[in-house]
């Protein structure tokens, strides 16, 4: 196959483009983009990342019942959820989408496990024995703050 100059001269055009924005993306990060505002509003230490505290949502000794009251212990359950939300407590929460005994978990932007369990005991799954609350502090990025509000952008209903 016979190559015209600018068909020969391709590789080398995106060899230097590919520098260019290596070099390009090398000094914004020279420059430095670290918001420090944003960092304190978070409540991140010097690597971006707080402390949270992870609960695990396990299958409870009431897993039966009425289906009634399974459906109203759900739709308080998910209020729950939306509230701790709304208070700034849960940075990300979602089941499991197996059928094992871990049902879900919250991660709760708190800094004590004593918050943590009240915040947990108090919600309606727990408080019938549907959920079990297993909690172990956790390590994450403060990033995890933001996402509740990117979801309610990108969610068109709301469970």
């Amino acid at each position: 196959m016979k190559m015209n100059r600018w068909h020969r001269g391709w590789p080398l055009l995106l060899a230097i483009l590919c520098l260019q924005v290596t070099a390009s993306e090398d000094e914004a990060m020279a420059e430095g983009h670290f918001d420090a505002e944003l960092a304190a509003e978070l409540g991140a230490d010097p690597y971006g990342m707080r402390q949270y505290v992870m609960a695990f949502l396990k299958a409870g000794p009431n897993q039966g019942g009425d289906p009634e009251d399974i459906r109203a212990t759900q739709a308080a359950h998910l209020a729950h959820i939306r509230q701790m939300a709304e208070d700034g407590k849960l940075a990300l929460a979602g089941p499991f989408m197996d059928s094992g005994d871990v049902r879900g978990i919250f991660i709760l932007a708190v800094d004590d496990m004593a918050e943590a369990e009240a915040l947990t005991r108090a919600d309606p799954a727990v408080r019938s024995g549907r959920l079990e609350i297993e909690l172990k502090p956790w390590y994450g990025s403060a990033a995890l703050l933001r996402v509740n509000s990117i979801h309610q952008r990108i969610a068109r209903e709301n469970p």
